[in-house]
């Protein structure tokens, strides 16, 4: 093993920590600014943040310039985890929660703003981001890189989307 190899192996530690989240903006962005250093489902303390970060900046911005930063945050992610992934060994590693985040900011700029709608927003979230349905396993298992894990939560969000629609429709 390479002498640049071992040195990469001792500063990734399995467990990313505080000091492995402000080494890199990357790294900070790509760990949800910290949520995803929650010792226990960093993906849905990821989502909780997407949550709260977005009710706190929702109110200044048009749906527009919303898409355009979330398609911007989209694009940026799949380097943001690109890097952060490779630093840390694994792609796709849980602590990385980028991934959940922009997803659901889309989702919640197209979700009725009512706490009970945003609420089943979270809950559809977590349950396709868990379960993975095609075409979003396909991504989260053939396709390691940034790019693969971004869309596999994009699919999540566009099934998240899905079933909402289906049940305002039930419920009109």
């Amino acid at each position: 093993m390479t002498a640049k190899a071992l040195t990469t192996l001792a500063e990734s530690p399995h467990r990313p920590d505080l000091r492995f989240l402000c080494a890199h903006p990357a790294h900070f962005l790509a760990l949800g600014c910290g949520s995803g250093l929650a010792p226990k489902a960093p993906g849905t303390f990821g989502t909780l943040f997407a949550w709260g970060s977005f009710l706190l900046f929702r109110p200044y911005f048009d749906e527009w310039l919303l898409l355009a930063l979330f398609a911007v945050a989209y694009l940026g992610g799949i380097w943001l985890i690109e890097i952060t992934g490779r630093a840390l060994g694994d792609p796709d590693h849980g602590s990385i929660v980028w991934d959940e985040i922009v997803p659901f900011w889309l989702v919640l700029l197209l979700t009725p703003a009512s706490f009970y709608w945003q609420l089943a927003a979270f809950l559809l979230f977590r349950l396709f981001d868990i379960v993975k349905p095609q075409p979003a396993r396909y991504f989260d298992q053939h396709v390691k890189n940034g790019f693969g894990v971004m869309t596999d939560d994009l699919v999540a969000a566009g099934y998240t989307l899905l079933a909402l629609a289906l049940g305002k429709m039930v419920l009109a």
